[in-house]
């Protein structure tokens, strides 16, 4: 059983895609988010196969085999769907580490867990995963801002229960920072040669590359009964 991951603390709060959308917020029914997951599932092919730039709406809407206006309906532009593709993954990997309160785990545990679920998030949100690396110059301020609070919440939690297990012993290393940079910078540079049809598939990835994480971090023992 995989212990629940809970939702960041008021003041802290993560903003919905749609709050960071601009434009006509359309009332969520089961057809509708069908029909922008489908818009969402195109453009995101065409944004990883050409770029971000080199996509237009126009192509997205012929891939889609609609009408301009289906699409303008839901989305105001093509930023606006780049952005919810991005945000995506944004939230699924730098929530990894928000257990619950009642995860009495030892911190090394709880590091270990998360990382490999960073990891794995990563991964199962390929390619979107990758956009804000390609083209980050694509986002709004206000978009960025976000980013960048919920990427800080992320190595605030990873510093203090690295820094928790190594007054435990169960974890070996000499700067915090830079020892949690180095161990994430294995997922987030992914997205230079990760290829989903590698010789590797995805949880054989997965599992090389938490261990390659855990070594980083100076995890002194393999914790994979405590995952349980």
């Amino acid at each position: 059983m995989r212990h629940q991951t809970n939702t960041i603390p008021p003041g802290q709060a993560i903003p919905s895609p749609a709050q960071l959308a601009r434009g006509r917020q359309k009332a969520a029914t089961q057809s509708s988010r069908e029909k922008r997951e489908r818009i969402l599932k195109v453009a995101e092919r065409l944004f990883h196969e050409q770029g971000y730039a080199d996509t237009t709406m126009a192509q997205i809407v012929r891939e889609l085999g609609m009408t301009k206006p289906y699409v303008y309906y839901y989305f105001q532009n093509k930023q606006e769907i780049f952005e919810r593709l991005a945000w995506r993954p944004t939230v699924a990997c730098f929530t990894v580490l928000d257990f619950v309160p009642e995860d009495q785990r030892p911190a090394h545990i709880k590091l270990a867990s998360g990382l490999e679920s960073l990891i794995r998030a990563t991964i199962e949100h390929y390619p979107s995963a990758f956009f804000a690396y390609r083209d980050p110059q694509v986002f709004r301020p206000e978009f960025a801002a976000a980013q960048k609070k919920i990427a800080n919440h992320f190595y605030e939690r990873l510093c203090v229960l690295m820094e928790q297990a190594h007054r435990d012993g169960t974890l070996d290393f000499n700067e915090t920072k830079i020892t949690a940079l180095a161990a994430c910078s294995l997922p987030g540079f992914l997205y230079s040669w990760y290829r989903p049809d590698g010789r590797l598939g995805a949880e054989a990835m997965v599992k090389v590359l938490t261990e390659l994480t855990w070594r980083v971090i100076g995890l002194r023992e393999r914790p994979d009964a405590g995952f349980a």
